[in-house]
């Protein structure tokens, strides 16, 4: 049974605020508040149906192969409905230089149409009549505004910073310094120089008594590293102060406990700031691992990190007091 009283135990009241909510509010469903890709399990309900205020923040963040589906679908959409407004105009106000046949169906108004939009204009096909004319005149303006405007939707789909930071698919309870400490591994899966990199963890659980959810910041080893070339591993040394002193593996799924994690860093190459984040739930937490080196030193001194290792592991004896699930083990040095 879970301790909930002041004191040592798996799930303990602290003095001072009760939480140190991280925004995603204290009242949150049985799923993870972050997910593995940064994403957060909220529905929102309430909004209008029709938001064209979002329309640009759609069109930017929606993955790309549903953003090319938009730009094809909108491209035939678009000469379909001015090859329909030919057809009501009447096909009889177009036609084909020299001795061609007349045009005389959809297919003939939809290529014309595509040839119009498009500025192409390859003379297949004329209007030979004020109205024609005029249709034909507000589909080329048509025509330049949309491809200028999916012109900037792409270049603000690719020139938009965001950072490439691999996350292990696992954290780990190691040995560390005499007691034991939380740890993750990250790497940036881009070959660009990220500096100035920041990570901050949080441990969310959620109280038996009541179903709230508490938070607390947890202290890393190290919060900060001025380059990033190679791996990190970012640990949380498990002392008398953490919040995970005496809690066992059955403690954290019991609270249903969530590491959440935030990564900075400044983007060299944009010369822009990014975030990436994800979060460990309690059942993604390997007891008694280690994670392995990804880092190889040749003969010829260059050294080579090895992404593929980024999720390796290697077993590693816990203390004799973090096995008992007890906070007896020796203070971190």
């Amino acid at each position: 049974m879970l301790r909930c009283m002041s004191g040592r135990g798996p799930f303990r009241r602290r003095s001072g605020p009760p939480s140190d909510d991280l925004g995603l509010g204290l009242k949150t469903g049985s799923r993870r508040g972050v997910n593995k890709d940064g994403s957060f399990n909220l529905r929102r309900i309430g909004s209008p149906r029709f938001r064209p205020y979002e329309l640009y923040h759609q069109l930017i963040t929606m993955s790309l192969p549903r953003f090319a589906a938009v730009l094809v679908g909108g491209y035939f959409a678009a000469n379909a409905g001015f090859a329909a407004l030919y057809m009501a105009v009447g096909l009889e106000n177009f036609a084909r230089p020299g001795d061609a046949a007349p045009v005389a169906g959809f297919l003939d108004a939809f290529f014309f149409s595509a040839q119009t939009l498009t500025t192409v204009g390859y003379g297949h096909i004329y209007p030979n009549s004020p109205e024609a004319s005029a249709v034909a005149a507000v589909e080329s303006m048509t025509g330049l505004l949309g491809f200028a405007l999916a012109c900037g939707l792409l270049y603000g789909r690719f020139s938009r910073p965001h950072a490439r930071i691999l996350f292990s698919r696992q954290g780990v309870i190691a040995p560390y310094r005499g007691v034991t400490g939380f740890m993750f591994r990250i790497v940036n899966e881009r070959h660009n120089q990220l500096i100035e990199v920041e990570a901050s963890v949080s441990l969310s659980m959620r109280d038996p008594e009541t179903g709230a959810r508490t938070f607390a910041a947890l202290p890393l080893e190290r919060s900060r590293i001025n380059l990033f070339p190679s791996n990190w591993t970012i640990v949380h040394p498990i002392d008398g102060e953490s919040p995970l002193d005496a809690m066992t593996e059955a403690d954290l799924r019991a609270v249903d406990a969530e590491f959440i994690v935030l990564i900075k860093a400044f983007d060299d190459t944009f010369a822009q700031t990014v975030y990436a984040r994800s979060s460990y739930k309690a059942d993604e937490v390997a007891w008694g691992a280690r994670f392995a080196s990804m880092v190889a030193l040749p003969a010829d001194g260059m050294a080579v990190l090895d992404l593929a290792l980024l999720d390796t592991l290697e077993a590693a004896a816990l203390p004799a007091a973090e096995v008992r699930g007890t906070a007896d083990g020796v203070a971190a040095s």
